[in-house]
């Protein structure tokens, strides 16, 4: 079966180091601050200026004034920080962020990402994804696999505006992991979600990708 946001968020997290800061982007990524492994220390950053983002409050610890870039009410860690948006984008683009965790309306089998607008119809800006995907060091990509009528999100190339070109390293979808190899410049099948088959996968990704013995199956408990 696919795996619903929840598992995805949760496999996402593993990717996930001690000491790692850490930017989520507006969707399932969000979800992933409520999967942070026991005993590691990740500092969540969020664009409009805070270090130290924490889990999804209760009602109890509801406030209307600590949001993330989503507008998502959220908590903060012992320890966090606020500061500028300009501060914020400083240490984007200063190369201080380790991790960033964004979704995807499309990505090319190159590893260019187009996640920011759909033509045609209205939208706010760009935000801070293109700053992500060019000033962060790895760019991990949750998603579903295909879209809404079927079709993959996974192409030779984008149709889409793009927010970045051969940046992407990882992506965790509804069916799958895959994991770009700069050498072949070609994302390889490194996971599957439980009872998804390597030629399922095959056959819901328009783009070429690269297959080499059985995946491991994703553990999602």
């Amino acid at each position: 079966m696919p795996l619903d946001r929840e598992q995805i968020a949760k496999r996402a997290a593993m990717e996930l180091r001690d000491g790692f800061i850490v930017n989520l982007g507006i969707g399932i990524p969000t979800l992933v601050a409520n999967y942070i492994p026991d005993g590691l220390d990740v500092w969540l950053q969020s664009e409009n200026g805070l270090l130290g983002m924490d889990r999804f409050p209760t009602e109890a610890e509801l406030d209307a004034d600590l949001i993330n870039a989503g507008k998502q009410t959220v908590t903060a860690r012992a320890g966090a920080s606020f500061f500028s948006s300009a501060d914020s984008f400083a240490m984007i683009r200063g190369g201080h962020v380790d991790l960033s965790i964004l979704g995807a309306m499309e990505i090319s089998q190159d590893g260019d990402i187009a996640n920011w607008m759909i033509p045609g119809k209205m939208v706010k800006g760009m935000g801070g994804a293109m700053d992500l995907v060019a000033g962060v060091e790895r760019v991990v990509v949750t998603m579903e696999h295909c879209n809404r009528k079927g079709a993959s999100k996974i192409i030779p190339e984008c149709s889409l505006p793009l927010t970045g070109k051969r940046c992407v390293d990882l992506i965790v979808s509804d069916l799958a992991v895959l994991e770009m190899d700069p050498k072949r410049g070609r994302f390889v099948l490194k996971e599957v979600a439980p009872g998804v088959s390597a030629d399922e996968v095959r056959e819901k990704t328009a783009a070429e990708i690269i297959i080499e013995g059985e995946p491991e199956v994703i553990a999602v408990d």
